[in-house]
């Protein structure tokens, strides 16, 4: 097959793509791609915790909400310009995240599904019926977010926002998955009992693992809320956990590009489909159930096995180790 490029190049090509894209978008077509950016945040948050760290939790959707609640509210109730609202929320959420993580030290597989599921569930409840605080299932309004002096309007410069955090959080996780956490990570996901015969200290990366995709949930819900000026507790539900599961299992898991991947491609599907939305239930259902049984290494195993320079090895080729012995390679 004949190459299209390394990885570095493609990725480059497609920043600058992105970035001249508003010059000849129109406004639907800027918000579909704006939406996309913040799901690469979301997928590449997700897969840290999933494919890297092994952990089958289902709170990530309830932490994208919480994201994008704090951030508003904060908005609307306090008056917080959007920028410190944002560092704001996203501190909040990894708070929040920090809590979910209790339960991961203790629980594994499908207890911590069904834990982390009530989890999503209770937020759902409170965003529905703590009106004197979410305003209910009615959501709320949010000022769209000023970019003065710069000559943007609204639109734009949340789209260059998400633009650059999509692609500082993608190489940021890139990075991490390459360190010592990130070959823990594996290392847990792989068999926690044999990461303990490594002293690896399966409390501290567990909660590592939760609390960077807390941190990557609260950022993308702080960009939604911007990219929609409105929040609503239907924008949270358990139809977002499928999406987001999906695009990190179509994707790859265990990929930090599989996620930039998969969070692409879901997002063309789920805009082909947007007038049939209950056939977007059944088409993402569908898909997933597909690539776990035919494609579990996910679109991103293509890309590797044909295109030079596509690999992901979880060791920087030219770094020294900075690991003890004993640690995971």
């Amino acid at each position: 097959m004949p190459s299209i490029g390394t990885r570095a190049q493609v990725m480059g090509a497609a920043f600058v793509a992105l970035a001249l894209f508003p010059l000849v978008a129109n406004p639907y077509l800027l918000y579909v791609v704006n939406l996309g950016l913040i799901y690469v945040v979301l997928a590449v948050g997700l897969n840290l915790l999933l494919g890297f760290g092994g952990q089958f939790a289902f709170a990530n959707a309830a932490l994208f909400g919480i994201g994008a609640y704090a951030t508003g509210l904060l908005q609307v109730r306090l008056q917080w310009p959007y920028l410190l609202a944002v560092a704001a929320g996203a501190v909040f959420t990894t708070g929040i995240g920090l809590l979910v993580a209790l339960p991961a030290l203790r629980l594994s597989g499908l207890y911590l599904a069904m834990a982390t599921l009530a989890f999503a569930q209770f937020t759902q409840w409170v965003l529905l019926n703590w009106e004197k605080v979410t305003f209910g299932a009615g959501g709320f309004k949010i000022p769209p977010p000023r970019f003065d002096p710069l000559p943007l309007t609204s639109a734009q410069g949340i789209y260059y926002l998400s633009l650059l955090v999509a692609a500082l959080l993608a190489v940021l996780a890139w990075n991490i998955v390459r360190s010592r956490v990130g070959r823990a990570l594996v290392a847990i996901r792989d068999s926690e009992l044999a990461a303990e015969a490594l002293a690896i200290d399966l409390a501290r990366y567990k909660t590592i693992a939760f609390v960077l995709s807390a941190f990557y949930a609260g950022i993308a819900g702080a960009l939604y809320s911007a990219t929609l000026n409105f929040v609503a507790p239907e924008g949270f539900d358990l139809f977002q956990m499928v999406v987001q599961f999906s695009m990190v299992v179509v994707g790859g898991l265990g990929s930090v590009w599989g996620s930039v991947l998969g969070a692409g491609l879901l997002l063309a599907m789920q805009e082909g489909l947007r007038a049939f939305k209950g056939a977007q239930e059944i088409a993402f259902g569908l898909l997933l159930m597909l690539c776990i049984i035919f494609l579990p290494e996910g679109l991103i195993s293509f890309l590797k096995r044909h295109m030079p320079g596509w690999s992901e090895p979880l060791r920087r080729p030219d770094a020294r180790s900075d690991a003890p012995p004993n640690a995971p390679r």
